[in-house]
């Protein structure tokens, strides 16, 4: 068994996610700065994760968030339900008419395509998730009296404010107290940090939180800007998905932090907006490293979402496989499903990933 989680049987939710979601505006294939109409959609970094854990592979998931109660969190809501997580942890903050003691946040993202890269603009100060503060929660009921296997939070929940982060740190000291374990995506932002101290600030809180992780996720990236842990021949255009570098620093990562029991990253190489290599790795120290088969010059529609998927499609296979091959290859299928429709979440099935996983082809289904 890669890592041990509590029993099924004796926890109320399989996952329970800690973030902010966000209400997106896509202008499709246009841009932002000339749209005349949005499509909108529902999204958030560890909220992805919980409603593909949901609903791709039919596992029990819950958010913890906050949301101003007007008609645009309502209308997030209303996406949120059709997600199925469970909303019995969202807290309701009052709204002022105005928005300037709580709103909610706004994120505007074009998808990109060939030569002119996605472009994400959010509008989330003051939002109701960042003013989550260590206290609003009642862990002891969420994690001791219902029982969650997993908890997942990650670094753009921790950038938000000084008091998320403490929150965060909260929810997982709580989680590891009753055996549930500790799912953290590391996922940089620089705008999140740019007017907070920037990567120093980010080292210093992500590394704070990494002894409380069991499972780390994030890629080249976010390991060098939360971590501080640098990427043998990152950046070098060598046409192909090169681990051995990524094989380096998660080694470096767990010699420094023994409490990891499992570590992945995505890889990714960029040919344009639309084409990219696209793979896997993974570690644990049960099963030492594993790759993902690679998907070089994969066509992509929506490339949001993407390590989001990748990280429901992983959980899965560690949650419910106990294996770590079919956790990272379950992953990066979901993952490259997920880039194929538009939205920041997955519409892919659980017999749509394990077809590919089992059968990459893209014949038509009849």
């Amino acid at each position: 068994m890669t890592i041990q989680f509590r029993p099924a049987s004796e926890c109320f939710y399989d996952v329970v996610s800690l973030g902010e979601v966000m209400l997106r505006l896509d202008p499709g294939e246009g841009r932002v700065r000339t749209a005349r109409q949005f499509q909108v959609w529902e999204g958030g970094g560890e909220y992805n994760v919980a409603r593909g854990l949901r609903r791709c592979f039919g596992l029990r998931t819950a958010i913890v968030t906050a949301l101003c109660d007007n008609d645009i969190g309502r209308l997030l809501e209303d996406l949120m339900l059709q997600g199925g997580v469970d909303l019995e942890f969202v807290r309701w903050v009052p709204f002022d008419g105005v928005g300037r003691q709580a709103r909610n946040g706004l994120n505007f993202t074009e998808r990109g395509f060939g030569i002119r890269g996605a472009v994400g603009v959010s509008d989330r100060g003051y939002s109701a998730a960042s003013m989550l503060a260590p206290g609003d929660v009642d862990w002891e009921h969420l994690f001791g009296t219902l029982g969650v296997r997993c908890l997942h939070t990650g670094g753009i929940f921790a950038a938000l404010s000084p008091c998320t982060a403490a929150l965060a740190e909260e929810a997982m000291r709580a989680a590891r107290a009753h055996g549930t374990r500790v799912s953290y995506d590391l996922n940089y932002r620089p705008s999140l940090w740019k007017a907070a101290g920037g990567r120093p600030a980010a080292q210093e809180v992500n590394r704070r939180l990494a002894p409380l992780i069991d499972i780390m996720l994030g890629n080249e990236e976010d390991f060098t800007a939360c971590l501080g842990f640098e990427v043998p021949g990152a950046g070098l255009d060598t046409g192909a998905l090169d681990t051995d570098g990524f094989r380096t620093m998660i080694g470096d990562v767990t010699a420094a932090h023994e409490s990891i029991a499992v570590v992945a990253t995505t890889l990714r190489a960029v040919h344009s907006a639309t084409v990219n290599d696209w793979g896997a790795v993974a570690w644990s120290a049960h099963d030492g490293f594993v790759e993902a088969t690679a998907r070089p010059r994969l066509e992509i529609l929506d490339r949001v979402g993407g390590g989001d998927s990748f990280a429901s499609g992983l959980l899965y296979g560690l949650l419910e496989l106990g294996d770590l091959q079919a956790a990272v290859e379950y992953g990066a299928a979901h993952g490259a499903l997920a880039m194929t429709t538009p939205g920041d979440t997955s519409t892919a099935g659980l017999e749509d990933v394990r077809r590919l996983v089992e059968s990459p082809s893209a014949r038509i289904q009849r």
